[in-house]
């Protein structure tokens, strides 16, 4: 009898669950991303183990983590699910009020605070049955690499020099100020050059090991270097730390405006002069045709636009 083919005992759902385990190196974090029961993507893993002739994800201490075989099937599950998903959708066109197409975004906090709550609302208003994933970004996070497996459509941020490879489309620009407590003294007398880098700065923790951040690549190349005593890796939560503190923060206007009106603090322009901040959307090239993803770039870039005229 002639062997069943492998190709027969695969579709397209055992590759996306394989694509998924894989990722999330969980297979009860991999269910609740696949809206499944657990013991169906057990059940599942199990069938793609004997396919394979391989574990696949085994236990290393108190984790999970991709065999070898394992790791050498995320790209070709995660080309196999793109092409996928291009062939059908871009085949019938994009109808955001029947697709179920799922968005995922990576955004930077240091956005206006609005600007992903308006995001989602704005998205769930137009495509109601689309979900949606917003990730962050961190240290431990490769955007490049995330990009490229199709873990994200989108990456929102505000890096100086952004990868050549990506398609980029500017969002705004943003004027650098300071945020202060009222009861800060600079709030009162002003502050020289001296003074401000004296100051107790508070930043977001570096995106990696050695990054300084635009603010701090700035004062490096002018030979400056201010005073930092306390790092935050949730940027949310600094202007309430400098609303109760003399902590000093320096980021956008748009963002520190969104605080000013309900926390006690005050807005000052430092006595540094620093390029405008810009904010911009990357995409891979394998998105950049697919009319799923254009879509949701128009609404990125909408939103932005009304965040830029809104007071």
């Amino acid at each position: 009898m002639t062997p069943q083919p492998v190709f027969d005992k695969i579709d397209l759902h055992l590759i996306k669950v394989l694509h998924t385990v894989l990722s999330e190196r969980s297979v009860s974090r991999a269910a609740v991303r696949l809206g499944m029961h657990q013991p169906a993507v057990s059940s599942a893993l199990k069938r793609l183990r004997g396919i394979a002739g391989d574990p696949l994800l085994v236990r290393s201490g108190s984790h999970m983590v991709p065999t070898e075989a394992g790791l050498r099937m995320l790209e070709p599950a995660a080309h196999i699910l793109r092409s996928a998903e291009t062939l059908f959708s871009d085949a019938r066109g994009f109808d955001p009020a029947t697709s179920q197409h799922t968005f995922s975004v990576a955004a930077s906090d240091y956005l206006d605070p609005l600007f992903l709550p308006q995001l989602v609302a704005q998205v769930k208003q137009a495509a109601p049955l689309c979900p949606i994933e917003i990730h962050s970004l961190s240290g431990q996070s490769d955007y490049r690499h995330r990009l490229a497996q199709g873990e994200v459509d989108v990456v929102i941020a505000n890096w100086p020099q952004p990868a050549g490879d990506l398609h980029l489309g500017r969002l705004f620009g943003d004027e650098v100020v300071c945020l202060v407590s009222h009861n800060h003294p600079a709030v009162r007398r002003g502050w020289t050059t001296a003074d401000w880098l004296a100051a107790e700065h508070i930043a977001p923790m570096p995106t990696h090991p050695g990054a300084r951040g635009v603010i701090d690549d700035h004062l490096a190349e002018q030979g400056l270097t201010r005073h930092i005593s306390t790092r935050c890796a949730h940027f949310g939560l600094i202007p309430g730390m400098v609303a109760s503190s003399l902590l000093v923060l320096t980021t956008g206007r748009q963002y520190c405006e969104r605080f000013a009106g309900h926390l006690p603090v005050s807005i000052l322009v430092p006595p540094i002069a620093f390029p405008r901040l810009m904010y911009y959307q990357l995409w891979h090239p394998r998105t950049h045709h697919s009319s799923a993803a254009r879509w949701l770039r128009e609404q990125i870039k909408a939103v932005a636009a009304s965040l830029r005229k809104s007071p």
